[in-house]
């Protein structure tokens, strides 16, 4: 799968950090359920990989992959567990190397032009823009049309509801990355019904600013 696919899967990608791995598949159904069918699961915590694993093994109607990725390590780990795809929320030369190496997509993350020249030289034109709202948002992006008008990007951070179709209207935005999507406290609850309400909320009010336009 290569990155431009991976960002074409759902207009948002969730970004989740669980911290226990029995609740993995309960929250991937929720997420299909709602019509999202990617979720980017995080190293953040220790549940991170197995989580990822579970997901990979009992669920392939989920595209699921890995992000918090720092070095290879992390690579490598996350490829082991069944990631399709890994995001970064920046970008190194051992990150690309390994990414080639190991034979998986990479979705680094840039914050500034040098960094967005970076990947593009080094063949990467998917790039995570993070942290997005701190890095100048839409118009960091619109700025970034010019003089990298093949860059295609993943805002995330400081993403949510009412932004979101900003980032989208953007001819250079594919998608989306978000947490709000995915509360904390709805895991812990076991809400799942909550995130799936959350799913079709967010997805509706994409369909219907498309339909305005």
């Amino acid at each position: 799968m290569t990155a431009k696919e991976v960002m074409q899967i759902s207009p948002i990608v969730p970004v989740i950090a669980l911290e226990k791995v029995e609740d993995a598949l309960a929250l991937a159904e929720a997420l299909l359920e709602g019509g999202i069918s990617v979720m980017e699961v995080t190293l953040r915590t220790d549940a991170g990989l197995k989580a990822i694993e579970a997901i990979a093994k009992s669920m392939p109607q989920m595209h699921v992959g890995a992000g918090t990725v720092l070095n290879a390590n992390d690579m490598k780990a996350a490829l082991l567990h069944g990631s399709q795809f890994v995001f970064s929320p920046g970008i190194s030369e051992e990150l690309m190397r390994a990414s080639r190496e190991m034979d998986i997509t990479l979705i680094p993350g840039v914050a500034t032009a040098s960094e967005v020249m970076l990947a593009k030289n080094h063949g990467f034109e998917h790039c995570k823009l993070f942290p997005a709202t701190l890095a100048g948002g839409v118009e960091a992006l619109k700025a970034f049309g010019g003089p990298f008008a093949s860059m295609r990007f993943c805002p995330t951070g400081g993403v949510g509801l009412a932004n979101l179709n900003d980032f989208l209207a953007l001819p250079n935005v594919l998608c989306v990355g978000g947490s709000w999507i995915v509360p904390k406290t709805s895991i812990d609850n076991k809400d799942f019904k909550h995130i799936t309400r959350l799913c079709k909320e967010a997805l509706q009010t994409i369909q219907s600013t498309k339909v305005t336009v």
